[in-house]
């Protein structure tokens, strides 16, 4: 058949419709384009049939053979055309409906969830250390027990439990304990004993802290009642007394810290700090043992145990023994070399005068202070009886205590305090003992 006839054709095997062409056979042949032309420029977003549209037809020759193919030519092309615009205009507009629809809403601020921090543990003011049991600061005073240390009294009980131990020296070459509580309990504290005037001073740091004593000569007591300190004259208080089993008097009065701060439940001042801790210990000598003879009865040694990371006390060689078990023992330990005198009142049935001591008008002196094994030479100084006592090194700095439980030693100024280095295989007897040197009295 001569090419440009429409009769028969598509019927034969040559014109079989190619996949993906426009299913109406008669409108691709409309849209058939100009001789040696392509439907490139008829590429859009729907590609079914294009490639059908590529076949070349000579459109001079079938437009001279049939005039009105121009016309549906031109019909037909306004209608892919309408098509082709519609199309677009419609993908158009869903972008734009889409990009609106799709656009970032303005982020709903979610509730800031609240950073949970450790609470810090609350620290015992006395010795620096978390108050037991992960508590809160008690509120409560200090509680000051007068506890013997007369050879007849050991071993005492409730040392161990104190914040802060004083040792000062009374009549007859003896010492007495002042023990200082407030963070922890005991359940038997003693054997308690007199108070002695000394006692006034040396607890005025501590506010108003609770007395608690077995009387006292009348001056004694007279300043004591005349003082901010609170009295607890075990013997106007009978029913807080414990008699120990296998105890006889006067060493065998006892009271529990609960019961003595019973007495006064409507004091809830805890003490404010009187020292300052670090856990870095500050720049020392190493010492491994202190000695303080204060006397053959009271021939007091310290040695230093640093598995333990503390001081084990003794006297001379026999470990200070706590009633229950255990020895004493103490993390700081204070030699605080102070001025006595003595007089004018009469202690007891021998003659023995009061021991008497400047401790806070203006008082100052030598101290020597251990921790961690090592020594650390300093001063102190008070102003005031309601002021702390200052513990520094010679710029003036304070001396830093390990938190833990001090052991406060006032040893008379005409005593020879001695100390001994560490030394591997040797005994602390064995070691050779340093001399300290300090003022004596004018």
């Amino acid at each position: 058949m001569a090419r440009g006839g429409h009769t028969g054709r598509g019927s034969g095997p040559a014109h079989r419709r190619k996949r993906g062409t426009l299913p109406n056979k008669k409108g691709l042949r409309a849209l058939g384009m100009r001789s040696g032309g392509s439907i490139h420029a008829a590429r859009g977003p729907n590609k079914i049939g294009l490639h059908a549209l590529g076949r070349q037809i000579d459109e001079q020759h079938a437009n001279a053979k049939h005039p009105s193919r121009q016309r549906r030519i031109k019909w037909t092309l306004g209608i892919f055309g309408t098509v082709v615009v519609v199309v677009l205009g419609s993908m158009a507009g869903y972008a734009r409906y889409s990009a609106t629809v799709h656009k970032a809403a303005p982020a709903t601020a979610l509730p800031a969830t609240p950073t949970t921090r450790p609470r810090a543990a609350a620290l015992c003011p006395l010795t620096g250390t978390p108050v037991p049991g992960g508590g809160s600061v008690p509120n409560r005073p200090a509680l000051a027990v007068k506890v013997d240390d007369y050879s007849a009294a050991r071993p005492q009980s409730g040392l161990d439990k104190a914040d802060i131990v004083f040792e000062e020296p009374v009549e007859g070459g003896i010492t007495r304990y002042v023990a200082v509580f407030h963070c922890q309990q005991a359940s038997l504290v003693g054997p308690i004993r007199s108070a002695r005037n000394i006692d006034i001073g040396m607890l005025g740091e501590f506010g108003q802290p609770l007395l608690a004593h077995v009387g006292g000569i009348a001056p004694v007591l007279a300043n004591i009642e005349a003082s901010p300190l609170i009295n607890i004259d075990l013997g106007n208080y009978p029913s807080v007394v414990q008699n120990v089993p296998g105890r006889v008097a006067p060493y065998d009065t006892y009271a529990s810290t609960a019961a003595l701060w019973g007495l006064h439940p409507d004091d809830t001042t805890p003490p404010a700090p009187v020292f300052s801790f670090s856990a870095m210990p500050p720049a020392g000598t190493a010492v491994a043992t202190i000695t303080i003879p204060f006397s053959s009865e009271a021939d007091v040694v310290w040695s230093y145990s640093a598995s333990r990371h503390e001081y084990l006390r003794f006297y001379g060689s026999s470990p200070d023994e706590i009633s229950g078990g255990g020895q004493e023992s103490a993390s700081n330990v204070i030699v605080q070399f102070v001025q006595i005198s003595y007089g004018p009142w009469v202690e007891n049935s021998e003659g023995a005068l009061e021991v008497q001591a400047n401790l806070y008008d203006g008082a100052s002196g030598p101290a020597e202070v251990f921790r961690n094994g090592e020594e650390i030479t300093g001063t102190w100084q008070r102003s005031a009886f309601g002021s702390a006592t200052q513990f520094t090194v010679s710029d003036g700095s304070p001396i830093m205590l390990q938190p833990g439980r001090t052991w406060v030693e006032l040893v008379p100024d005409t005593i020879d305090v001695s100390t001994a280095p560490p030394s591997t295989g040797a005994t602390s007897q064995e070691l050779p003992a340093t001399r300290l040197r300090h003022p004596q009295p004018s």
